[in-house]
């Protein structure tokens, strides 16, 4: 992805980060849904955070125009499943759909494709057929849109791949198995948008406020945000073991900004005469 802003400079913004989640079975309560939780965690932890996220099941048509959108946004996506080479997996070929090109096989991909072939036939103790037709099948997972580029997957060398839009939207596609989407979405994160990482330069500040309504919270709310460069957080709940109702409010941007408007932020609560609880940073 080539981004035209300088982003060393501390006015540029990073881009907005999405996740496109595939699979009939994260629909279908067969499985949990892990990637949400760990990736906001993996951005997390680089001072950045998801913006957005979607489930899709396998169904050609919306995953499609998912893509279509996500390459029109100009916006950086990580898309988890459906890439592998079964009758159920259908993000490439939608990926080629949305972009409009063709699928060809990546020689670099067909090259890792072989060479874990290879490795399994050694396991298995037997002699490697490149003409046997689950091996000629294989190769499919290494057909991906004209144009593509590789992210390498170090459990089973099995590549995933990235495309871009000419909307400038940039979509990285990895497995639906967690332990090969984690490490993939990690080394892209840390190669091609290392620039972009704000640790250390990122914060957020809030408060539990007892017995609180968000409706009388929100003139406060919306009066930090038009005098601080931050974003304002409400987070109720009516069952909390220790803290019972309570609203956990806060501010969350760079650190000075939110210094003030926190200041401001309890400044206001206590003019309200708010019943206050513990503070916590992060």
């Amino acid at each position: 992805m080539t981004l035209a802003s300088d982003p060393s400079s501390p006015h540029i913004t990073p881009p907005a980060f999405g996740l496109i989640i595939i699979g009939d079975e994260i629909l279908s309560g067969k499985r949990a849904d892990k990637h949400l939780p760990k990736v906001a965690e993996l951005m997390s932890t680089r001072g950045l955070s998801l913006a957005w996220a979607q489930c899709i099941g396998d169904d050609r048509a919306r995953i499609t125009a998912a893509l279509r959108e996500a390459f029109a946004g100009g916006e950086v996506v990580f898309s988890c499943g459906g890439i592998g080479a079964t009758p159920d997996d259908h993000t490439r070929q939608c990926a080629a759909a949305a972009l409009g090109r063709d699928l060809v096989l990546h020689p670099e991909a067909k090259s890792l494709i072989e060479q874990r072939m290879r490795d399994v036939a050694i396991e298995q103790g037997q002699v490697f057929d490149p003409l046997r037709p689950d091996n000629v099948h294989r190769y499919n997972m290494g057909t991906f849109p004209a144009g593509a580029r590789l992210i390498h997957n170090p459990y089973n060398k099995i590549p995933g791949f990235t495309c871009e839009g000419e909307g400038g939207g940039v979509v990285h596609f990895v497995p639906g198995f967690p332990v090969m989407a984690w490490p993939m979405i990690e080394s892209v994160l840390d190669t091609e948008y290392k620039a972009w990482h704000r640790q250390g330069v990122w914060m957020e500040r809030s408060v539990v406020v007892m017995g609180a309504m968000e409706a009388a919270l929100t003139p406060l709310m919306e009066g930090i945000e038009e005098a601080h460069a931050v974003k304002v957080f409400s987070l109720p709940s009516v069952d909390h073991p220790q803290f019972g109702r309570h609203i956990e409010l806060g501010v969350k941007g760079e650190p000075v900004a939110v210094g003030l408007a926190f200041v401001q932020l309890l400044d206001g609560l206590r003019a309200q005469g708010a019943r206050l609880g513990p503070e916590m940073v992060r």
